[in-house]
């Protein structure tokens, strides 16, 4: 541990905005703390986990929603620990993350949720209510209104900092854009201060 704080050791429950505010002046030295946020321990197989799928869950305007996400990014940005998403403008999820002030990253580590995971990620919560035709139980989250999802293995719950629309000239490889974007349905980053971590 870099930190000598014994309130701070625990990594099973992690709250960001007491840490920041207690050890700020850290960040601005310059402190490498990010093993302190346990992403050493958990980056890896959180990495390998987003490429079979992980839950992005936001709730807005007194509506909630659930996609499958397999892209984001865990780092450290504006002396801050963030982690980013990554939306289409046509994704009802969206929708909601446009009027939303946070939302939570939910990975399941252990192959459970595999079917979950598909049919949340096939289907619009246009059309219906994700939890009520899968069983996915809302989990409440302690820092942040989106809920998380029950049963995964870590919880991320991000406030949002920024977002930015991906245009065709922010590529210098266009042969990437025409690939990955020949409907120019293009995706959003959304920026999200982790404010809480959750390890079940």
């Amino acid at each position: 541990m870099l930190l000598s704080d014994k309130r701070y050791k625990t990594i099973e429950n992690v709250s960001y905005k007491v840490y920041n505010k207690r050890k700020r002046q850290l960040f601005f030295k310059g402190v490498k703390i990010l093993k302190d946020f346990c992403y050493d321990e958990w980056t890896s197989r959180v990495l390998e986990q987003l490429q079979k799928g992980a839950f992005l869950t936001v709730q807005a305007d007194g509506k909630m929603n659930t996609m499958t996400i397999g892209w984001a990014t865990l780092g450290y940005l504006w002396k801050l620990p963030v982690m980013t998403v990554y939306v289409r403008r046509s994704r009802y999820t969206f929708d909601l993350l446009k009027n939303a002030r946070d939302f939570t990253v939910s990975v399941p580590l252990d192959g459970q949720l595999k079917k979950e995971l598909g049919y949340v990620g096939k289907f619009s919560g246009r059309d219906m209510d994700k939890f009520d035709q899968t069983g996915l139980k809302a989990l409440p989250s302690e820092r942040v209104e989106s809920p998380a999802i029950a049963g995964c293995n870590i919880v991320y719950e991000c406030k949002i900092l920024a977002r930015q629309t991906l245009e065709q000239k922010h590529f210098n490889d266009l042969s990437l854009y025409e690939h990955i974007y020949s409907d120019h349905d293009l995706h959003t980053v959304f920026y999200g201060e982790i404010v809480h971590y959750r390890k079940f």
